[in-house]
């Protein structure tokens, strides 16, 4: 069973005690293995982090050559006295060492250890509230944890851990094992990480089926060397396919990655084509090409019959069969062998001579029909635009659709004399009776000049008197005194007639019906 704790809350009577404890991956915390119920140390690592005076960091972090500080002090010395302040240094495998002493009637100690002369108190003289040390030019090898301990009194001794984790960038490279295709797996890449510190983790992207193993060894200078090989069951369509290795280490700000292409060698694989099995006698320029891939890559083809002599009639130049005619001689079977340093591939083709061309097949029933329907389609929507742009042509010739312009208004004169319409324009009435001429009161749209003026150019001279003369009574509110056209009833006029609607101006634009 494991429990990860934070590292500032570790106490050493978890430390001490009968576990084991081992610290996990940096700033992790320390894992700890305990056949023991977990209620022990909960309850240690409680007490031990409610009474913690000795403040310490929980982890610092150096690359080999640098000097680094680890920084120690008591707060709230309230009725303890401190006596004296030791430094204690325990590798990850090992027994603990004092590496240096402090006494405030004495001078400070270093006793001998793997520090000595590189380690001393900061500042110099050191005090006991904060008596922190320095290592300078550290290795590899000073990995690992450093106690700071008070001698106190009344309480006895109390200490803080500082993890030192000592970081090495390491050398990251990637390679391809070129092997033979095959039926067992075998290594087709490797990817290592050399010489780093803490260990690099490795991992594989690729879309090909197999599995990576990975292993850890020891390095120079305390350092670790992480290697890992990639393994699958190579087949030819796996050459070339896409492999990387990605490496992820501390010291980096992101993981490296080695784009790699498989490399899978194998035999030839050969095909003929060019026979259409329609091989007549007299048929001329007739070809089999012989096709290969392989790696290494095939580099020369040979042809030959399966009867051992080759027909007069055939011609060879690199894969290429040509027959320039045919007869009953080229009435065999044709071999193609390809060869490699792996090794040798092949196919034939059994050429069989007929005596008379086999027929073309034509277009099938249903492609006829889809053309044929297909172009009716094509002929209707062609037919249609040109009839829309004859029509569109023609009523813009014949002056259909809306006025362009609306037309001028009447004249209107101030004398009566002037309101008198012009006896050279006026429309003559018919010397016959009223009643005797055809007309019709039951019109359904009264009848009006208006469709007469519409873009007509020649109109703009002499318009506006036609207009005037033209235009019924009621549609340019004509006064009192005006006289109305010849053809409307007056107070004097004897005959009869029919009075079509009166519209008012103010209902409709339309005019009354006029009679002819």
């Amino acid at each position: 069973m494991e429990f990860c704790f934070p590292v500032t809350c570790v106490p050493d009577c978890i430390l001490d005690s009968q576990f084991h404890a081992e610290r996990g991956p940096v700033g992790e915390g320390v894992v700890i293995e305990d056949h023991h119920t977990v209620v022990e140390a909960a309850i240690c690592q409680l007490g031990g982090a409610s009474g913690q005076r000795v403040k310490v960091e929980p982890e610092v972090l150096s690359y080999p050559g640098q000097t680094v500080n680890l920084r120690c002090a008591f707060t709230d010395a309230t009725g303890i006295q401190l006596t004296m302040v030791t430094w204690i240094y325990e590798p990850k495998e090992g027994e603990r060492i004092n590496i240096a002493v402090f006494h405030p009637n004495f001078d400070p100690n270093f006793p001998e250890s793997p520090v000595k002369g590189r380690v001393s108190f900061t500042p110099s003289p050191p005090n006991l509230v904060s008596p922190s040390i320095q290592i300078s030019e550290v290795r590899m090898t000073d990995e690992g944890k450093y106690i700071c301990e008070y001698a106190t009194y009344p309480s006895g001794n109390e200490q803080g851990i500082t993890y030192l984790v000592m970081l090495a960038k390491p050398e990251n490279s990637a390679s391809i094992v070129t092997v033979v295709a095959g039926a067992k797996p075998v290594v087709v890449a490797r990817c290592e990480s050399l010489n780093g510190r803490p260990a690099a983790q490795i991992s594989w992207v690729t879309a090909v089926n197999g599995n990576a193993t990975t292993a850890s060894n020891p390095g120079v200078d305390n350092t670790v060397t992480v290697s890992s090989e990639y393994r699958m069951v190579p087949t030819p369509a796996d050459n070339g396919k896409d492999l990387s290795c990605v490496v992820a280490h501390r010291t980096q700000v992101k993981a490296q990655s080695f784009p790699l292409k498989l490399g899978v060698q194998y035999a030839p694989q050969v095909t003929i084509v060019g026979y259409d099995n329609n091989w007549y006698v007299g048929r001329t320029n007739v070809e089999l090409t012989c096709q290969a891939t392989g790696n290494p890559t095939p580099t020369t083809a040979e042809w030959k019959t399966m009867s051992g002599e080759k027909p007069d009639t055939v011609q060879i130049k690199d894969n290429v069969l040509k027959v320039l005619k045919v007869d009953d001689a080229v009435n065999t079977t044709f071999v193609c062998e390809v060869k490699n340093r792996i090794g040798t591939g092949r196919d034939q083709v059994t050429v069989m001579v007929r005596g008379t061309r086999l027929p073309v097949k034509g277009a099938t029933t249903g492609s006829i029909i889809g053309a044929i329907i297909g172009v009716i389609i094509l002929l209707a929507i062609i037919g249609t635009a040109i009839a829309m742009y004859r029509k569109h042509r023609n009523n813009k010739l014949n002056g259909d659709g809306p006025p362009k312009y609306k037309p001028p208004p009447p004249k209107k004169t101030n004398s009566t004399a002037s309101r008198q319409p012009d006896t050279a324009i006026v429309p003559v009435a018919e010397t016959r009776p009223l009643q005797d001429q055809y007309y019709s009161t039951q019109s359904a749209e009264p009848v009006t000049d208006l469709d007469a003026y519409h873009g007509d150019e020649e109109y703009a001279e002499d318009g506006r008197e036609h207009y005037h003369s033209a235009a019924p009574s009621g549609w340019d509110d004509p006064g009192n005194n005006e006289v109305p056209p010849p053809y409307m009833r007056t107070d004097s006029d004897p005959q009869d007639y029919q009075q079509g609607p009166n519209v008012n101006r103010g209902e409709s634009f339309v005019s009354s019906a006029m009679f002819v």
